[in-house]
């Protein structure tokens, strides 16, 4: 796709560092900046925004004050902004269709800590069918230095993570890093061995091949396709989510994919991608599975 990188902002300190993050993409990958503003009518607000057109003109300027900075800092990047009246998850869902990804503030509380994911952030990732980066008030440019690589975790067969590799590869040929490429293995039960899978763990030479086999298979398309990108291939056993976080100190950005789930509540992302979202210290761009 080749829609806009778009941001979402609400006048927060973490929506604001989004729109950075989001113009530094933009210019890097050659793409117009969206800003979207979503807001409704507050009729207990203030005295002085009293008033449905006094609240729109006062979201309007904050728009454009921040918008102002993101143009004077990135000359001859074309940016435009829509300040839409209307649920914050809807506008955002109705923004990320037309995106090429969609940045997004989220508050942190430290290194440790990580993400705190709100419950707008939380809808829009479970819901779209587009990339979501989540960005952090304090991640600066300055943590896209060289040396750091954008880590992609892999599982399953090429198919499966065709989406996140491509999001990977794309992203890194733009920032000229090196694209860490992870896949996590644990133990099976004794009861799910079959003869066809020990078969195939046979003909590859025990569980740690067979893994390392699997990986080299999904991220070889990638290669020959970004064949300027230098690639690191990284197995190892552990929960997805531990092994991830455990190689966190190394990324600009962390990228997970996404299968949603449909639960009584609404919808939910998967344990990987929730736990990641949490504890990562850098920027994390949760792409959806097709």
């Amino acid at each position: 796709m080749t829609g806009p990188i778009t941001a979402g902002v609400d006048g927060t300190e973490e929506s604001l560092a989004a729109l950075d993050w989001a113009a530094r993409e933009a210019v890097r990958r050659g793409r117009p900046l969206r800003v979207v503003h979503a807001w409704q009518y507050q009729p207990d607000a203030a005295p002085d925004v009293a008033g449905r057109e006094a609240q729109e003109q006062w979201v309007r300027d904050a728009a454009e004050a921040a918008v102002r900075g993101v143009a004077d800092r990135h000359q001859g990047l074309e940016v435009t902004t829509d300040v839409v009246e209307g649920p914050a998850v809807e506008t955002l869902l109705g923004a990320a269709a037309d995106a090429e990804l969609l940045a997004l503030g989220s508050r942190g509380h430290g290194p440790l800590v990580g993400f705190l994911l709100g419950s707008v952030g939380q809808q829009v990732i479970a819901e779209t069918t587009r990339p979501v980066v989540l960005v952090r008030a304090g991640d600066e440019a300055s943590g896209e230095a060289a040396g750091r690589e954008i880590v992609v975790g892999q599982h399953g067969d090429p198919e499966d993570s065709a989406d996140v590799l491509r999001f990977a590869f794309e992203t890194a040929a733009a920032r000229g890093a090196t694209v860490r490429a992870v896949r996590a293995w644990t133990l099976p039960p004794v009861f799910a061995y079959s003869p066809a899978s020990l078969k195939l763990l046979d003909d590859a030479g025990g569980l740690e091949p067979y893994e390392r086999t699997a990986l080299s298979d999904a991220v070889q398309p990638w290669r020959d396709r970004f064949p300027d990108v230098p690639v690191v291939e990284h197995v190892e056993i552990g929960s997805a989510g531990q092994v991830l976080l455990s190689v966190a100190g190394r990324a600009q950005l962390m990228v997970v994919g996404r299968r949603a789930r449909r639960t009584a509540v609404g919808a939910r992302i998967g344990s990987v991608a929730h736990g990641v979202l949490h504890h990562a210290g850098c920027p994390v761009a949760v792409v959806p599975h097709s």
